[in-house]
């Protein structure tokens, strides 16, 4: 069960969740969120989550392994978050974890009640939309606040106009 939200409360925001990762598409994801954000007086959450796999190796080389994946989850979601900024004008919050990605987006969102949306984004090759969309299509996972996903192929300028 999840704790209700409280971005409607006095001392409050809403908040726009956007996975970011190294797809295309995930910068759509983004860019929507940051503009509901902006048109709603809200804010954006960027979130990377490093997957636990990467690092099965000895000791030394795992602590390597670990340093080297946050440093490019960091480099990933600086510019996001610059683009964010240059053309909409919001400053995202970044959040990097490790671990499987919904558990990882679920234990975010209970921990951050001014979370109220996830935003996803669709890609368009033909492996499919994504895993997390694909997730939820398949029942494999499940959030406990609204998802919005965009597809891959909408400008800039159309994802303003929706927002």
């Amino acid at each position: 069960m999840v704790s209700r939200r409280l971005s409607r409360q006095e001392g409050h925001r809403r908040k726009f969740l956007a996975v970011i990762d190294d797809t295309p598409e995930c910068q759509r994801a983004a860019h929507y969120a940051a503009a509901r954000a902006r048109n709603s007086n809200g804010g954006v959450v960027l979130l990377y989550v490093i997957a636990n796999g990467d690092f099965q190796q000895w000791l030394g080389v795992e602590e390597i392994m670990r340093a080297e994946a946050h440093e490019a989850a960091e480099a990933v979601l600086a510019k996001a978050a610059q683009s964010l900024r240059e053309t909409l004008g919001i400053e995202p919050e970044s959040v990097i974890r490790e671990g499987i990605a919904t558990e990882q987006i679920n234990a975010l969102i209970e921990e951050d009640r001014d979370i109220a949306i996830l935003v996803l984004a669709a890609g368009s090759a033909k492996e499919g939309p994504g895993p997390l969309v694909s997730s939820l299509a398949g029942r494999g996972a499940a959030f406990p606040i609204p998802v919005t996903v965009i597809p891959e192929s909408l400008t800039d300028d159309e994802i303003d106009a929706l927002s």
